[in-house]
């Protein structure tokens, strides 16, 4: 039985690459038939790789480009959650099995990262000189996702302390001295989530804005001073797919004042990885519509 999501009747999966400087968006690709998610840019800045079907797929950051399959061995099922190696050559992917892979960019064969079985790995980070993930543990889905550490070649996990509630999206800033998630910390309802970060190595969790709509997946640019993250209406839980919500633009020295907020139907999938281009004004994100 796949693992994957699919598209619904008369929905569409639609590629858009966004400019935080001037606000043009530009669609890239739409499909109707495989429900593309999360773009990761390669670090060349030639290539949006995305997961779909279960698989890697790599588009070009040009209208009317069409998505080639990235080959792998030896790779399960992916998920949404895939984040590329400094190293350029590189990523890793978390699959339909709980475990993170690491996988070439070009395809090839893939190697097993985690190995305590019976945890899921939600992984979201690499740090900069590429030695550690981040990633989100699970037991099971009855109780809250924990933040970890791990080492990029396995070993040993170490659990960061966030407090009480569900953490998710935890990546490293681009000068590593912090981790930026989600966290339902300071819920005042279920499934509340707000932004965070904490020091790299642990320390005082700092909330980075206080709102009354649910806050998911802050990702910076590589500069470091742009973020973008989505915002869900009040009272959803957790990211579900397929509803009204805003991608926001912010300055990373005042996370309050939104530069800009684009209004569109998705959630699940959108931007669920860190998608900045290196030339860190440029995002990719993807919007999920249905005809009627």
């Amino acid at each position: 039985m796949a693992n994957f999501r699919v598209l619904a009747p008369r929905q569409t999966a639609r590629v858009h690459i966004h400019d935080a400087v001037t606000g043009e968006d530009v669609l890239v690709h739409e499909s109707r038939d495989v429900l593309l998610e999360a773009p990761n840019w390669a670090a060349s800045g030639d290539a949006l790789l995305l997961n779909g079907d279960g698989v890697l797929w790599s588009l070009d950051p040009v209208p009317g480009a069409v998505p080639v399959r990235v080959e792998h061995e030896a790779l399960p099922e992916i998920n949404n959650d895939h984040v590329l190696d400094p190293d350029g050559k590189h990523l890793y992917l978390s699959a339909a099995d709980g475990h993170i892979y690491r996988a070439p960019t070009s395809g090839g064969a893939a190697t097993r990262v985690t190995r305590d079985d019976g945890v899921w790995h939600f992984l979201h980070g690499v740090s900069p000189d590429g030695d550690r993930l981040a990633y989100v543990r699970m037991a099971s889905f009855e109780e809250p996702g924990r933040l970890a550490v791990i080492a990029a070649t396995g070993g040993e996990t170490t659990l960061v302390d966030t407090g009480e509630g569900h953490v998710d999206g935890p990546e490293w800033s681009p000068d590593g001295r912090w981790l930026y998630f989600n966290t339902e910390r300071w819920a005042g309802e279920p499934g509340q989530a707000q932004l965070a970060r904490v020091p790299d190595g642990g320390g005082e969790v700092e909330r980075l804005v206080t709102s009354g709509t649910v806050d998911w997946f802050p990702h910076l640019s590589p500069d470091g001073a742009t973020a973008v993250y989505i915002e869900f209406p009040a009272g959803t839980l957790g990211h579900p797919a397929d509803k009204e919500v805003a991608l926001v633009v912010v300055d990373t020295a005042d996370w309050s004042t939104p530069r800009e907020r684009i209004l569109l139907p998705g959630g699940q999938g959108t931007i669920n990885v860190n998608s900045w281009a290196p030339d860190s004004r440029r995002f990719a994100y993807v919007s999920y519509p249905t005809e009627g």
